[in-house]
């Protein structure tokens, strides 16, 4: 009996083992997929009618459950994703490359990672919400709508909320589009 107890011991440690390293393979997931924004689509934050406003638009879909989020601006995608409770959270962001699409109605092809993209904060282009940071896969690209329409250039990580709130404080005289 004595015997027997040893052999079960090494039986559960090897199958702990092997479920633990199956399990770090069922842990990668894809990255979720742009989402096309269909007519009638609201904004999760102001609850707006996206499609009916020009700039660029945002997007976050939540990696565990694939939750969509769609935004009517890159201004409130940024409002909603800096906010305590989603700064941490595991979710894909999406927002329209400017470059490779018209600023009057955005073409869901030009969707990017909104991470990985270099916004114009500041400038004179309006959005569905009034002031709006423009979007570009491409810094160079940024930079050249940047001397056009003014702003500053800046990259995902230094945006923060106090740039969303002086953008709409500087252009609150000039009224809003909707």
């Amino acid at each position: 009996m004595n015997r027997s107890k040893p052999n079960w011991l090494l039986v559960a440690l090897a199958a702990f083992a092997l479920t633990a390293c199956s399990g770090s393979e069922e842990q990668t997931t894809a990255k979720a997929a742009p989402v096309n924004f269909a007519t009638g689509d609201e904004c999760h934050v102001c609850g707006m009618v996206i499609t009916n406003f020009p700039g660029p638009k945002g997007q976050a879909i939540t990696e565990k459950d694939q939750h969509v989020r769609k935004f009517c601006s890159t201004r409130d995608m940024f409002a909603w994703a800096l906010q305590p409770e989603n700064v941490n959270r595991n979710h894909a962001l999406y927002v329209h490359d400017m470059a490779e699409t018209e600023w009057a109605s955005p073409d869901d092809t030009a969707l990017i990672d909104a991470r990985e993209a270099f916004y114009v904060v500041g400038s004179n282009r309006k959005g569905a919400m009034g002031p709006t940071l423009a979007s570009f896969a491409a810094k160079a690209e940024a930079e050249k709508f940047a001397m056009e329409y003014g702003g500053e250039t800046m990259a995902f990580p230094e945006i923060t909320m106090d740039h969303l709130n002086s953008g709409m404080a500087m252009h609150s005289m000039d009224g809003m589009d909707h």
